[in-house]
């Protein structure tokens, strides 16, 4: 059953996997590819296997997105960000990235 009604959702609405898609401009494959490698991204999951992405969840769709496709990370690097608690930041806002560039250099003269 598609949705004819095409009028925006409320802001604290779930998303299907198709809506985040098309919001997101990432094909389904990938979403569902990145359920499997970032523990922290976990949409509710209801009868049929069927996906409602929550706001947290797509923003943190988008800033795997930033990260991978914009700023050159790796799935390990973007993984090993989420796992020490720093913010992968969206692309959008400059400082936010090299905050996490910082925490990521730290981090790296940590384990030297």
């Amino acid at each position: 059953m598609t949705r004819v009604d095409r009028r925006p959702k409320a802001a604290g609405a779930f998303l299907t996997i198709g809506e985040v898609s098309r919001d997101t401009g990432l094909s389904q494959h990938v979403l569902r590819y990145w359920e499997t490698r970032f523990p922290q991204l976990r949409p509710l999951t209801r009868a049929g296997g069927r996906r409602y992405y929550r706001p947290a969840d797509v923003a943190l769709v988008r800033r795997i997105d930033g990260a991978l496709n914009r700023e050159g990370y790796t799935i390990r690097g973007v993984q090993k960000l989420l796992a020490d608690g720093a913010p992968v930041a969206p692309t959008a806002d400059p400082r936010a990235a090299l905050r996490a560039i910082r925490h990521a250099l730290a981090a790296a003269l940590a384990d030297d």
